[in-house]
C-alpha cells in the first residue's frame, strides 16, 4: 500500500533578526530520510515554520529513505530519491503545490543525489550503492515528463554529488572511494572526462574511468562529497570530504586551478547567482563555511546549532542560505537559514529526523 499523507505542522523556532526578509517569504524542501518525511518550510519576518509535511515511501514498517530533491525549473514537480529500496531505490515525481504523487520509476542501488536539467526535460540520479561489495555504479537519467529511465551511464564506486552546469551540457558527479570526478556529456549520455583529485597525482583524462574493484583507493585521500559547477561553469568545484580541502578544475583546459582549505568535512556545496560566493557544509566541523570565490579567502566559519552538517541552498536573490543538518540519535533533524550579508544565523526549526536533501522552491510576495 502506498504510505503518502500530507499533514498540515505550525512548528516555528526561532524568529528572523532585524534586516530580516520583510517584503517576500523563501519557500524550501527538506527531506528527513529516518522518518519518510519531506517538509515545506517557509522563512519570513517572523522567522521559519514548517508549513506542511508529505510522507513519500512503499514500506509500511522500514524507512524508505529519502534522501535527494530537486525542484523542477518551472517550479511545478518536486522530485525525490528514496535510497533504502528492496533491493532498488526510486525516484519519485510530486506536485510541488500539493504533494501529490504523480508517478515514480525505480532506479539502481540507493539513489542519492538528484538535479533536473536546466530544459526541465531530464533528471540526473547518482546510484551511490552501499549495498555488498564496492563496486562501479552509475548515473541514472530519467526522462522526467514519462519518468522512464532512459541511460544508466556506468561512472565509478560511490557516486555522489549530482550537479550541471548551467548551459545544460555538462553533469559531474563524485565517487568517493575512487577519488574521482566524473563529467557525462548530455547531448550524448556518455562520459566524456574524468579527474583524478588525489593530492600530488591530480589530472584529467578522457571518457570513463577504467575502475574494477580492486583499484579502490585504500583510504581514498580526498573521498569527494560533491561536484558544483561555478555561476558559469567556467570551474568546477569539488568538496574532499577527507582531506578538508575543496578542489577547483578548470572546465576548459580540465586542470586544477587550486585547492581551498575548507572546514573539517566539507560536504556539499553552493555557489552564489552572482558568482561571488561558495559555500560548503561542514559535516564534521558543525559550522559552515562562506568562501569568496575570487581571492579563495573563508570569509566567515558559521557555528550551526546541532551536529552532522549537511546540504545547502542559496536563494534566488543570494540573500539567504538554507542549511540542512541531520542531528545526532535521537534529535530532531534542523533547518537553519543564515544571512549572507550578516553572515550570521538568523532562523532555524526543528524537521524530522535526519534533515538531509534540499532544494529552493520559490519566494512569495507578503
Amino acid at each position: 500500500m502506498l504510505k503518502l499523507a500530507v499533514a498540515t505542522c505550525l512548528l516555528t523556532v526561532g524568529a528572523a533578526s532585524t534586516g530580516a526578509a520583510q517584503d517576500k517569504d523563501y519557500l524550501v524542501f527538506v527531506a528527513s530520510e529516518a522518518v519518510d518525511r519531506v517538509a515545506l518550510v517557509r522563512f519570513g519576518s517572523t522567522g521559519a515554520k514548517v508549513e506542511r509535511e508529505i510522507r513519500v515511501g512503499l514500506m509500511p514498517t522500514d524507512p524508505d529513505g529519502p534522501h535527494g530533491l530537486a525542484v523542477s525549473p518551472d517550479g511545478k514537480s518536486l522530485f525525490v530519491t528514496t535510497a533504502h529500496g528492496q533491493p532498488f531505490g526510486h525516484l519519485w515525481k510530486l506536485d510541488a503545490a500539493t504533494g501529490r504523487v504523480v508517478r515514480r520509476v525505480e532506479l539502481g542501488n540507493f539513489p542519492a543525489t538528484v538535479q533536473v536539467s536546466p530544459d526541465g526535460w531530464f533528471a540526473y540520479v547518482v546510484n551511490f550503492n552501499l549495498h555488498g561489495d564496492m563496486v562501479p555504479s552509475s548515473v541514472s537519467i530519467v526522462a522526467v515528463d514519462s519518468m522512464l529511465e532512459v541511460a544508466r551511464v556506468p561512472t565509478c564506486v560511490m557516486p555522489h554529488g549530482s550537479r550541471l552546469n548551467p548551459q545544460g551540457t555538462r553533469q559531474y558527479s563524485t565517487c568517493m572511494m575512487n577519488d574521482l570526478l566524473v563529467e557525462i556529456d548530455t547531448r550524448t549520455f556518455r562520459a566524456a572526462r574524468h579527474f583524478i583529485l588525489t593530492q600530488g597525482q591530480e589530472h584529467g583524462d578522457s571518457g570513463t574511468p577504467h575502475v574494477e574493484h580492486h583499484a579502490v583507493q585504500a583510504g581514498a585521500p580526498c573521498a569527494p562529497t560533491w561536484a558544483q559547477p561555478s555561476a558559469d561553469g567556467a570551474r568546477i568545484f569539488v568538496a574532499c570530504n577527507k582531506s578538508n580541502d575543496i578542489v577547483e578544475i578548470d572546465a576548459a583546459s580540465w586542470t586544477m586551478t587550486r585547492r581551498l582549505p575548507a572546514g573539517n568535512g566539507v560536504y556539499n556545496l553552493a555557489v552564489s547567482r552572482d558568482g561571488r560566493l561558495l559555500l560548503g557544509t561542514n559535516k564534521r566541523g558543525q559550522s559552515v563555511s562562506v568562501f569568496d570565490i575570487a581571492t579563495g579567502k573563508e570569509l566567515a566559519r558559521i557555528a550551526t546549532l546541532r551536529k552532522v552538517v549537511h546540504g545547502v541552498v542559496l536563494s534566488p536573490d543570494d540573500r539567504y542560505a538554507f542549511v540542512s543538518v541531520e542531528g545526532i540519535g535521537s534529535e530532531p533533524g534542523m533547518l537553519e537559514v543564515i544571512d549572507l550579508a550578516q553572515r550570521a544565523r538568523v532562523a532555524s526549526v526543528d524537521l524530522g529526523q535526519m534533515a538531509g536533501g534540499i532544494d529552493f522552491w520559490r519566494m512569495e510576495p507578503r
